[in-house]
Order: structure tokens, then sequence, then C-alpha cells
């Protein structure tokens, strides 16, 4: 039975890691960005499809189905090692506190500004295919309409604060993969955190965008404008939750036990 690593073995592999990223070239960061994007489409989709197809026999079960499907777009991620918003945000922060000074900051605001217009492309691009008439089965498109009018139509403090807990899920995942060793244990803690994330449902800024964005698609009573505060609120909380909850009191951990 392999042991799990301490918090300094954690941090030191979230570091060496944190290192490739912010130094990947304009192309690669793009690409990779672009590529989670679309990867994360399979999970949303799939989770309207289950729910047209649960919800008329077994009524709110079709929610937890829908989660437990969603989640297979989240193991893709990570076994692809692509990048969604939020995942960047507990290495490459390691590395900028291991290593003090100026360049990273640039550099990591350039990471997360690429990853989060490269993941919101890929996903709006990929749901355009989605939302060709005879992809879908019969009643997904208004499984995910009713969806995005659900996102849309809450309070705004409830998505900050949904969008806070999703930051800290998505985040929490980076440091939990830095501590497994196994391909098996990968796979495990990212069906988990997906579909935690979709249980819920809380706000990750490209999944509930791609969500809202699908209801445009699906002509559900939706504008640009709402697309464009969902991305604005759930961002910010995205930050407050994977940032400020998760990745710095980690980091302050390791820095605790150093001392």
């Amino acid at each position: 039975m392999s042991i799990a690593p301490d918090p300094e073995e954690i941090f030191d592999r979230a570091v060496a890691e944190g290192q490739r990223r912010l130094d990947q070239s304009l192309l690669e960061a793009t690409a990779t960005s672009f590529i989670a994007g679309f990867t994360i489409v399979f999970g949303i989709a799939s989770l309207g499809v289950v729910d047209a197809l649960v919800e008329p026999q077994f009524g709110d079960v079709a929610h937890i189905a829908g989660a437990l499907t969603f989640a297979v777009g989240v193991v893709f991620l990570v076994v692809g090692r692509s990048e969604l918003f939020n995942e960047n945000f507990f290495d490459p922060a390691a590395k900028a506190v291991d290593q003090e000074g100026s360049w990273l900051l640039g550099s990591l605001v350039r990471l997360w500004v690429l990853t989060l217009i490269g993941n919101l492309v890929g996903g709006f691009l990929f749901a355009l295919v989605f939302a060709v008439d005879g992809v879908l089965p019969s009643g997904s498109a208004h499984a995910l309409s009713r969806t995005a009018e659900e996102i849309i139509h809450r309070p705004m403090r409830g998505m900050f604060a949904s969008a806070i807990i999703g930051g800290a899920l998505v985040s929490l995942l980076s440091f939990l993969l830095q501590g497994v060793n196994s391909v098996r244990s990968r796979i495990t803690m990212a069906y988990i955190v997906g579909f935690l994330l979709a249980l819920g449902p809380f706000d990750h800024v490209i999944v509930t965008a791609i969500h809202v964005f699908f209801g445009l698609l699906f002509d559900a009573s939706i504008g640009y404008g709402a697309l464009a505060e969902t991305i604005v609120i759930a961002t910010a909380g995205n930050f407050v939750g994977g940032i400020g909850l998760v990745t710095f009191t980690h980091v302050a951990k390791v820095m605790g036990a150093e001392k």
C-alpha cells in the first residue's frame, strides 16, 4: 500500500507542475485551454441527455443521474492533461510563492486570461456543433434550456456564493491530484469532484457559461447580457474560492510546517 505524500511533498510537486504551466508557449497554453473547453462540453451535453431521458419517469432522480454522467467530462480533462480555469490556480500560485519575483505575477495573469478565454472559445464553438438539429436526442434541448434559465434567474449573491464553492472544489482537485500517484487514483478524484460540482450544482465559470450559452442556442429566454453577467460573477466567485479558500490556505499550511 502506497503512503500518501506529506503536505511539503505535495507542495513541491505543485511547484514543479506550476513551473511547467507558466513556461508554456502562447500556442501551447492557448491550444491546451481550447481543448479543455470543448472537452467539458461532453459532460454538459451528456447531463442534458440523461436529464431528458430520466426525468419523465423518475423526477428529481434525473439530477443525480445527470451529475454522475457529467463527471465523466472532468475525468476526460484530468486524464487528457488539458487545463480548465481554476485548475490553473493552485500549481502556478505555489510556484509564485516558492519563487518570488515580479515577472511571476505577469505570468500568472497571462496564464489565467489565456485559460479563461481559450476555455470559453473552445466550449462555445463545440456547443454550436451539439446544437445542430438532430445531434442530441429529443428533449435534450429543453433540459439544457431549463438548466440555463434556472442559472440566470438566481439572485446574484446566490450565484456568487455558489461560484466560491465551485472554485474551491476545482482548485481542491488540483491539490488532491498532486497527492496521488496512479492513473486510477487520478480518475477517481476527478470523478468525485465532477459529481459534486454537478450535484450542487455549484458554479464553475466555464461550465456555467456553456450551460447558459446552450440556453441561448436553444431559444431560451436568455440574452447575451445575462451570459456576460454570469461570466463576470462566476469568475469572481471562482477566484475567491479557488485562490482564497484553497490555494493560499494550503500554501500557508506548508509554510507554517517549514517554520
